[in-house]
């Protein structure tokens, strides 16, 4: 069984999702893992699917080609991945991040996090509020693994007066999803 990383992205519409599944789904593909979202006003698709044997990366781009070529998609690319669908961290603490909009913020705390050895199974962002005062949200999913929640959320702390950021950490409550 082959193992392919997809992702794509093109101007928000509807039937992205089933165009590109339905070109999957053409050569036996499984959609085995994904992520799919809106980010200024762009559709994003990333998606680990599994394939049968005879499939390789340029079987798996032509099944698609149809869906780019129809979706007028800005880009599109597969990968050959391992299978590694045992090596998922599970997350367990949520941090959650605000401020006025400036770059440097998503460095600035997933630097400290990559220090303490924390591993991010999630990482979104967001702008909300007006064009002239922005307010910067950030959302991760952590595992940690070892590490001390304590002195980790003293970590963050510092980290947050340095970028003039509110954060919070907080551990995960389980989903259904």
């Amino acid at each position: 069984m082959g193992h392919f990383s997809v992702s794509a992205i093109g101007r928000d519409r509807p039937g992205i999702v089933a165009a590109i599944a339905a070109g999957l789904v053409g050569i036996g593909a499984n959609i085995e893992d994904s992520r799919m979202t809106i980010l200024g006003g762009h559709f994003a698709v990333m998606l680990l699917v599994s394939t049968p044997d005879e499939y390789d990366g340029a079987a798996v781009e032509a099944a698609l080609a149809d869906a780019r070529e129809v979706l007028e998609l800005e880009a599109l690319t597969v990968s050959e991945v391992g299978a590694g669908a045992d090596a998922r961290p599970a997350a367990d603490h949520v941090i959650t991040v605000y401020g006025s909009d400036h770059p440097g913020i998503v460095h600035a705390i997933t630097a400290e996090l990559a220090e303490a050895g924390i591993g991010i199974t999630d990482l979104q962002t967001r702008l909300a509020g007006d064009r002239s005062s922005p307010l910067y949200v950030m959302m991760l999913e952590v595992a940690l693994g070892d590490a001390d929640a304590a002195d980790l959320d003293e970590r963050l702390s510092r980290v947050a007066e340095a970028a003039v950021v509110e954060v919070e950490m907080r551990p995960l409550e389980a989903e259904a999803l």
